[in-house]
C-alpha cells in the first residue's frame, strides 16, 4: 500500500548516477568529517511534477555516528538535521581551550549562495536554489588550526513533497503524498481540518539503504471538507523534518447505507466504525466512519447483483482483506456471466494489490497433491463468508464444497445435491499446501436445518479462527449450529475433529439452560481472551433461527421475516471453555432488552477497554450495533442503519496498523 511507484500518479525519477567529481566533493577533505548523504526531490504541492531533476545520491559513511567532538576540542550540536531550501538553523560550537571558532560550508569560509551561508556565531541558512542534490557540511573550527581542530555537522536538504488531492486520486476520501528521504527514515502525514491537524497515518520506511520514495495513502477525511495535510520526516540518524502544509478538499463518497448514533452512557472505545452493508446493493458494500456516524473511507467495486462483499479485515501491511462473491446457499449464482468469486488484497485507494479467484484456486488443486478423503480432486464452488490470514503469510480460504449423495430428509431417502465446505490453506504465491472438508469428518445426516429434498445447505459455515496457541483451527457451521475444533498445527495437522461445541456437542453448558441457552445460527465469533485454547473465552452472534427449547416445545424454525418474540430472538453468549473438564460456563448472555431477531449476519467482539461491540445484523428495521459495558449491563454507544443489514462491524484503532485515532 505504501512504497510503490504508481507510473500513473508520479513522474518522479530514479537517481542518477553519481559523477567522479561528486564523489570527491563528499569524500573527507582536510581533516573534515562527511557523514550523510543529501538527496533532493523535485518540488511541488497539490500537483504531480512533470520533470525531475538531477538526483546525486552520495552513500553515508560506514559504521556508527561520529561523537560530538570530532577532532580535538571542538564540540559542535546537533550533528544532523534536515531543512528545506532557505531554512535556518542555529547551531551551537564550543572549544574547551575557550580558542575562537570559525565556520564553514563544505570547506567554503562562511559558505556561499550555492551550498548556503553560515554566520560568525554558526547560524546557517540552506540555499534557496537547489538544482542538485548534495551534501551539505557545516564545520566549527578552531580559528588558528581549522584543519587540525575542527567539528561536522550534516544537514540533510529536502524538497517539498508531491501532492495528489481527491478525487484526482481515484478515490474521493483518499489522498497520495509523496516524498524522497535524503537517507534511510520513516515518513507519516498528519491531516486534519485546521493546522493543528490530529490526526495521523502510520510511520512507513524508505525503501532502500540510502533511503528514496515513499508513498503514503492518507485516508480518513470526510467528503466534501477542506484538510490540511502535513508529512512528518523521521531519520534514522535521527533528523526530523515537517514538510510545509497544503490543502485538500475531498470529494463525495458514494451513497452509504444511512447511521444513526446515539450514546446512551459512558465513554466509547476510541476508533472508527468499519461496516460491511451486505444488503441492499445501492449502498457501498464496506464503509468506516467515525464515532459520530460520519463517513470517513469506502470501498466499491464494479460486479454482478449477487456479487457480495463479505467481511473485510486490515492487514498488518496496510491494506484491506476482502471476498466478493455470491451466497453459499445459492450455487446456481456461479453460472450467471460476470461473477466476481475472488479474494482480493486491496490498498486505501480501493486498487487490488493482488487477488485469488476460484477458477484460478481450482486450477492449482487440480495440479497439486490435494485430494478428499474418497481420493477425488477438489474442484469448489464459491468463496464465501470469510478468509483467515495467518502470521506466517498464508491465507485460509472458505468454500463451497459440493456432492450428490443420497440422504434422509425427514424421513425421505433422496438424492440430492449436498453443499459442504472445504478450508484450503494457500501460501503467499497462492498455492494450496493442505485441505480439509465436511464430508470427510461430518455425519451428512446431521442437517437440523436448510436441508431439504431438492438440495441440501448442509453446513454453511461462516466464520474461522486461528489459535496463536496451539496453532489450530475453529470453524463455525451455522447449519449445524456447532463451532468445532480442527487439528491444523499449521498445515502439518490431520485434520481430525479436536471437539464439537454446541448443542448435542462434546461440551457441558454451565451457568445456564441446556439446550435453550446454546447458539443457534450462529455468526462473528471471537476469541475474548489473550490465551486461546486451555481455558479461554468466546463470543458471537447467535442468531437464534433454530433454537431448540425443553420438551414439549423442541425446536423452533423462524422464518427471516419472523418477528420477534418468546421462541426468535437473538442474543450475545459470551462462553468460557475449559477443555480439560469439557465444560462451556455461561459468563454474558446479553439479551436485548426490545428483543430483536436478526436472521443471519453479526458478528461479537472484546474491544481494546474490556467494553463488548455487538451486531444483529438484520432485525425488522436494520440494523443494530451496540457497545456494551464490561458487564453487558449497559449500552454505551449504538448505531443503527434504517432499512440496510450489515453483515459484520467492527472497531478498529483506524485505518492504519497500529494507530489509534
Amino acid at each position: 500500500m505504501i512504497l510503490f511507484d504508481r507510473s500513473a500518479r508520479t513522474s518522479v525519477a530514479a537517481s542518477s548516477p553519481v559523477s567522479s567529481r561528486t564523489r570527491r566533493r563528499g569524500l573527507l577533505r582536510s581533516g573534515f568529517w562527511l557523514s550523510l548523504i543529501v538527496l533532493l526531490l523535485p518540488a511541488g504541492c497539490g500537483f504531480w511534477v512533470q520533470g525531475p531533476l538531477p538526483i546525486v545520491v552520495i552513500p553515508p559513511p560506514g559504521g556508527p555516528p561520529p561523537t560530538a567532538t570530532q577532532n580535538g576540542t571542538i564540540t559542535i550540536t546537533p550533528q544532523y538535521i534536515a531543512l528545506a531550501p532557505g531554512q535556518s538553523f542555529q547551531f551551537t560550537a564550543t572549544s574547551s581551550t575557550g580558542g575562537a571558532i570559525a565556520w564553514f560550508v563544505n570547506n567554503v569560509p562562511g559558505g556561499n549562495a550555492t551550498v548556503g551561508t553560515v554566520s560568525a556565531t554558526g547560524n546557517y541558512t540552506a540555499p534557496v536554489n537547489v538544482t542538485q542534490v548534495e551534501n551539505i557540511q557545516v564545520t566549527a573550527a578552531l580559528a588558528t588550526a581549522p584543519l587540525q581542530d575542527n567539528a561536522t555537522a550534516v544537514v540533510a536538504i529536502i524538497l517539498p513533497g508531491t501532492t495528489l488531492c481527491p478525487p484526482l486520486t481515484g478515490h474521493p476520501l483518499v489522498a497520495v503524498y509523496t516524498t524522497y528521504l535524503p537517507a534511510p527514515g520513516k515518513v507519516s502525514v498528519e491531516f486534519g481540518t485546521t493546522t493543528n491537524y490530529g490526526f495521523n497515518t502510520w510511520q512507513q520506511p524508505s525503501p532502500g539503504t540510502t533511503g528514496g520514495q515513499v508513498t503514503m495513502e492518507v485516508g480518513g477525511m470526510r467528503g466534501s471538507t477542506t484538510y490540511h495535510l502535513r508529512g512528518q520526516i523521521v531519520l534514522n540518524n535521527g533528523a526530523t523534518f515537517n514538510d510545509a502544509d497544503f490543502t485538500c478538499t475531498t470529494g463525495t463518497p458514494p451513497a452509504t447505507s444511512p447511521i444513526n448514533i446515539t450514546t446512551p452512557g459512558g465513554t466509547p472505545q476510541a476508533g472508527i466504525e468499519m461496516w460491511n452493508t451486505l444488503f441492499p446493493h445501492q449502498y457501498a458494500e464496506a464503509m468506516a466512519t467515525d464515532l459520530q456516524g460520519n463517513v470517513i473511507w469506502t470501498y466499491t467495486y464494479q460486479g454482478t447483483q449477487s456479487d457480495l462483499l463479505q467481511g473485510i479485515q486490515l492487514l498488518p501491511n496496510g491494506h484491506f482483506l476482502t471476498l466478493i462473491s455470491y451466497l453459499s446457499s445459492n450455487e446456481s449464482a456461479g453460472a450467471q456471466p460476470g461473477v466476481i468469486n475472488e479474494i482480493r488484497e486491496v490498498d486505501l485507494l480501493g486498487s487490488t494489490i493482488r487477488s485469488l479467484n476460484m477458477t484460478q484456486l481450482n486450477q492449482k488443486l487440480a495440479s497439486s497433491s490435494l485430494r478428499d478423503g474418497t481420493g477425488a480432486v477438489y474442484q469448489l464452488g464459491s468463496f464465501h463468508h470469510n478468509v483467515l490470514a495467518l502470521p506466517n503469510g498464508h491465507w485460509i480460504l472458505l468454500a463451497t464444497y459440493t456432492k450428490t449423495l443420497q440422504i434422509d430428509v425427514k424421513g425421505q431417502v433422496v438424492t440430492a445435491p449436498v453443499i459442504g465446505d472445504a478450508l484450503v490453506d494457500v501460501d503467499e504465491n497462492f498455492n494450496p499446501v493442505w485441505a480439509w472438508n465436511t464430508f470427510d469428518h461430518l455425519d451428512v445426516e446431521r442437517h437440523p436445518m436448510n436441508c431439504g429434498t431438492a438440495s441440501c445447505d448442509w453446513t454453511h459455515s461462516n466464520d474461522m479462527l486461528y489459535s496463536n496457541d496451539d496453532h489450530n483451527l475453529l470453524l463455525s457451521m451455522r447449519h449445524q449450529n456447532w463451532i468445532i475444533k480442527i487439528e491444523y498445527l499449521d498445515g502439518q495437522g490431520s485434520g481430525k475433529i479436536l471437539w464439537h461445541l454446541g448443542y448435542q456437542g462434546d461440551f457441558k453448558l454451565v451457568g445456564a439452560t441446556d439446550p435453550t441457552d446454546w447458539f443457534y445460527a450462529q455468526h462473528g465469533m471471537n476469541f475474548f481472551t489473550p490465551n486461546t485454547t486451555g481455558v479461554f473465552r468466546i463470543g458471537m452472534m447467535d442468531n437464534g433461527n433454530d433454537r431448540t427449547f425443553p420438551p414439549p416445545v423442541g425446536q423452533v424454525l423462524c422464518s427471516p421475516a419472523a418477528p420477534s418474540s418468546a421462541t426468535c430472538y437473538s442474543t450475545m453468549p459470551l462462553l468460557e471453555l475449559n477443555e480439560s473438564n469439557m465444560t462451556a460456563t455461561m459468563i454474558t448472555h446479553y439479551v436485548p432488552p426490545d428483543t430483536f431477531f436478526s436472521f443471519f449476519g453479526g458478528n461479537a467482539e472484546l474491544m481494546g477497554n474490556n467494553d463488548i461491540e455487538v451486531n444483529f445484523c438484520a432485525p425488522q428495521g436494520g440494523a443494530i450495533v451496540q457497545e456494551l459495558n464490561p458487564q453487558a449491563s449497559g449500552v454505551i454507544w449504538q448505531g443503527t442503519t434504517t432499512g440496510a443489514y450489515q453483515f459484520h462491524v467492527d472497531r478498529m484503532p483506524s485505518l492504519y496498523p497500529g494507530v489509534q485515532w
